[in-house]
C-alpha cells in the first residue's frame, strides 16, 4: 500500500472545505487543508456572506432609528448619525471572531494547514507552498470568483464587484447596480438604507432568476416602495469613468434606444464562476464542463480516481449552506460511510427586507411536471406580522394535486429566512400539506402563516 502523507487533503477551506477537512478528521483521517488565504472561511466568510449581513443588519438598524419609522411605537431618535467607519469596523470584527473559529476548530480536531496555492501534480499529490505533499484522496473546494462583465474595469474605487461593495469608505449618492440577482439586490440595499440612490439594471425582464414568479413580481413592488429604481429587460453596453463620475449605457435587451446613467458607484454583480485556474486540472487529466465546472458522480467523485469535488466549482446553485452539506458528505463517503444530499430540497435566501426565501420547485417548474395545488396566505392576516407593523409577504405553498407531498414553499417576509427552515425540513421527511396544516404552530408567531398556507392548499385558511 502506498505510503501517503495524507488521508485526505481538501483543497480550499471555505464553506465547503473547511467542513469536509473538519469531518474527516473526526472520522479519523489524517487530513490536511490547502488555503492561500490569510485566514480560513474562504469567501462567504471573508468577503460574502458573513460581512454582508453584518452590513444589512446595521445598515437596517440605522434606517430604522433615522427614518422615523420607530415612533409609532413609541421611540422618538433625534440627532441619529452615520458613523460606517465604525459600521465596517463592527463588520471585520464578526469576521474577525469567526475565521478565528475556524482556525480553533482545525486544531481541535487536528486538522493541517497548507498555506498557499495548491496544484495538481498527479492524482494523489499537490504543490501548496513549494512542497509536494501526496494523499490517498483529493478533495477540490476551491468555490467561485465574480463574473467579470466584458469591457468593464472593476477598479474597486467607481466601479466595484461584490468585494468592493462591502468596503465603500462613503455613501454614494447615486450606485448603479449591473444584476437584478440575490448579490446585487442584497448589496444595494445596504446602500440604499444609508442613503444612496439604488438603480438596478436587468437584462432579464424581471429581477431574481429562478425565484418563483408570483415571488419575483411582488419583490419588485416591494422594491419599488422602498426608493429602488428597477431597469428590467436593459443590457448595460458600456461603463466609463471620467474623475470620480461614471457613466453607465443601456439599452433594451430586445433593442431600442440607449440610455445613460451617471453614477458615483457601479456595482458589477452578473453571476459568479467556478475557480479551477492554478489547479493544473489537465495533470491530472480532468477537464471542465461547458460551464467550466467539475463533474461528479451522486458521491462527488470526478472521473479521476481519488480525486472527489463539491461546492461552487460543481453543478448545482452557488451556495454556502449547499457547499457544508456536500463538505459533510463526501468526507463521510471517502471513509467509507454513505454520505448523501438532497439537492431538491436546497434553501435560498435573499437577505433584504423583507426577506426572500424559497425551497423546492417554483410554481412554473412543478405545473411543468403535471397538476399541483396551491396554497398562499399573506402576512397581512398573521397576527405576530400586525403587531409588529410589518405585514409586507406572503407564504405560498405548492403541493402534488393527486398525492399533497409539498412540491415547494416560497416565502416573502422580514423572518423568511428562519421560517424556510420549517418547509425544508417537512420536505425532506416527505411531507405533504395536510401535514403541515395539522401541526400546531405556536400563537402568536409568523410560523402560522405556513401553517394557514398549508390549510390555503385545500382551501380551508381561517384567517382571511
Amino acid at each position: 500500500m502506498a505510503d501517503y502523507d495524507y488521508d485526505v487533503i481538501v483543497i480550499g477551506a471555505g464553506p465547503g472545505g473547511y467542513v469536509a477537512a473538519i469531518r474527516a478528521a473526526q472520522l479519523g483521517l489524517r487530513t490536511a487543508c490547502a488555503e492561500a488565504r490569510e485566514t480560513l472561511g474562504g469567501t462567504c466568510l471573508n468577503v460574502g456572506c458573513i460581512p454582508s449581513k453584518a452590513l444589512l443588519h446595521a445598515s437596517h438598524v440605522y434606517e430604522e432609528a433615522h427614518s422615523g419609522s420607530l415612533a409609532k411605537f413609541g421611540i422618538d431618535f433625534t440627532g441619529v448619525s452615520l458613523n460606517l467607519d465604525q459600521m465596517h469596523a463592527e463588520k471585520a470584527k464578526a469576521v474577525g471572531e469567526l475565521t478565528g473559529g475556524i482556525e480553533f476548530l482545525f486544531k481541535k480536531n487536528k486538522v493541517t494547514w497548507l498555506k498557499g496555492l495548491a496544484s495538481f501534480t498527479g492524482p494523489n499529490s499537490v504543490t501548496v507552498g513549494g512542497q509536494t505533499v501526496t494523499a490517498k484522496d483529493i478533495v477540490i473546494a476551491t468555490g467561485s470568483s465574480v463574473t467579470p462583465l466584458p469591457g468593464v474595469t472593476v477598479d474597486q474605487k467607481i466601479i466595484v464587484d461584490s468585494t468592493g461593495a462591502l468596503a465603500l469608505p462613503r455613501v454614494p449618492e447615486h450606485m448603479v447596480v449591473i444584476g437584478g440577482g440575490v448579490i446585487g439586490l442584497e448589496l444595494g440595499s445596504v446602500w440604499r438604507r444609508l442613503g444612496a440612490r439604488v438603480t438596478v439594471v436587468e437584462y432579464l425582464d424581471q429581477i431574481l432568476p429562478g425565484f418563483d414568479g408570483e415571488v419575483r413580481k411582488e419583490s419588485a413592488r416591494l422594491f419599488k416602495k422602498q426608493g429602488f429604481e428597477l431597469k428590467t429587460g436593459m443590457k448595460v453596453t458600456g461603463v466609463t469613468v471620467k474623475g470620480k463620475t461614471a457613466t453607465v449605457t443601456i439599452e433594451p435587451a430586445k433593442g431600442g434606444a440607449a440610455e445613460t446613467l451617471s453614477a458615483d458607484a457601479v456595482l458589477v454583480s452578473i453571476g459568479r464562476k467556478p475557480n479551477t485556474d492554478g489547479l493544473a486540472l489537465d495533470a491530472i487529466g480532468l477537464a471542465t464542463n461547458a460551464r467550466g465546472q467539475i463533474e461528479t458522480d451522486h458521491a462527488f467523485r470526478t472521473s479521476v480516481a481519488g480525486v472527489w469535488a463539491i461546492g461552487d466549482v460543481v453543478p448545482g446553485p452557488m451556495l454556502a449552506h449547499k457547499a457544508e452539506d456536500e463538505g459533510v458528505a463526501v468526507a463521510e463517503n471517502i471513509a467509507g460511510h454513505t454520505g448523501i444530499v438532497n439537492h431538491d430540497v436546497i434553501p435560498s435566501v435573499v437577505y433584504t427586507h423583507p426577506e426572500i426565501a424559497g425551497v423546492g420547485l417554483t410554481e412554473e417548474a412543478a405545473k411543468e411536471r403535471g397538476e399541483v395545488k396551491v396554497g398562499k396566505f399573506p402576512f397581512a392576516g398573521n397576527s405576530r406580522a400586525k403587531t409588529n407593523r410589518d405585514t409586507d409577504g406572503f407564504v405560498k405553498i405548492i403541493a402534488d394535486a393527486a398525492s399533497d407531498r409539498v412540491l415547494g414553499v416560497w416565502i416573502i417576509s422580514s423572518l423568511a429566512g428562519t421560517l424556510i427552515a420549517e418547509a425544508a425540513l417537512g420536505m425532506e421527511f416527505g411531507a405533504t400539506s395536510e401535514d403541515i396544516a395539522y401541526t400546531c404552530h405556536a400563537h402568536p408567531t409568523h410560523a402560522e402563516a405556513i401553517k394557514e398556507a398549508a390549510m390555503a392548499v385545500t382551501g380551508k385558511p381561517i384567517h382571511i
